[in-house]
């Protein structure tokens, strides 16, 4: 039997996974694929077109090296940058305001 965790260890250390730096519309885009949101839905409730969440999500999932959006919620719960449920929510820092 294959222990998920020490599999996941071993990705890690290999370097096939990795966490990038995502700019925070990309962390958004991310967030509503999670919800389970289509590409045209994501651009509806982000007021951006559906070609730019497409190339939003192809950006996506090169900088973390996944091949779908499957993956990419693993991803994404891993390192936690989305919370589904209340599961493994985490507080996001708030970017700081000039005053």
């Amino acid at each position: 039997m294959v222990d998920i965790a020490e599999s996941e260890t071993k990705m890690t250390a290999k370097g096939t996974q990795t966490n990038p730096i995502l700019s925070d519309r990309e962390l958004q885009v991310i967030e509503l694929v999670a919800l389970g949101l289509t590409n045209q839905d994501i651009a509806v409730r982000l007021e951006i077109s559906k070609r730019t969440v497409d190339n939003h999500i192809s950006n996506i999932l090169h900088k973390t090296k996944t091949d779908n959006r499957v993956s990419l919620v693993r991803w994404a719960l891993q390192w936690g940058k989305v919370c589904l449920d209340r599961v493994n929510c985490c507080v996001l820092p708030v970017p700081e305001q000039n005053a």
